[in-house]
């Protein structure tokens, strides 16, 4: 795993780039938060791919946990990925909430991301 760090004005953006998993439950969440925050950035992307497939299922109550933990460490996720092409509409529910309250932002680019994080939020 790969973090590189962005800014964009005076806000530090962490982009994770890897090839494996890098989400697979909360420990991990909370690593990846860890390992960013120490680095300065507390807004992070990943790709839709970082993360473990039974995070899109919503019955496996994953993306909740996880989500959990980004909320009570007050930091911002940015997913990039293909969205348009799910059929759950329990998900896309979920990934239209989410991107209206801002905390985690399902996006499909890396510049949409940086853009999305960079808004104020009542986490800042």
């Amino acid at each position: 795993m790969e973090i590189e760090i962005l800014t964009k004005g005076d806000l530090m953006l962490a982009y994770v780039q890897s090839d494996d998993i890098v989400i697979a439950n909360e420990q991990d969440a909370l690593d990846l938060m860890a390992n960013c925050g120490y680095q300065g950035a507390t807004k992070i992307i990943l790709r839709e791919e970082n993360i473990i497939p039974s995070f899109f299922d919503l019955k496996t109550k994953i993306a909740g946990e996880i989500l959990q933990k980004f909320s009570t460490y007050r930091s911002q996720l940015a997913i990039i990925g293909d969205f348009e092409q799910i059929q759950s509409k329990s998900l896309k529910d979920f990934i239209f909430e989410s991107n209206q309250t801002g905390l985690i932002n399902f996006v499909k680019t890396k510049e949409e991301a940086v853009e999305c994080l960079s808004r104020k939020s009542h986490y800042d």
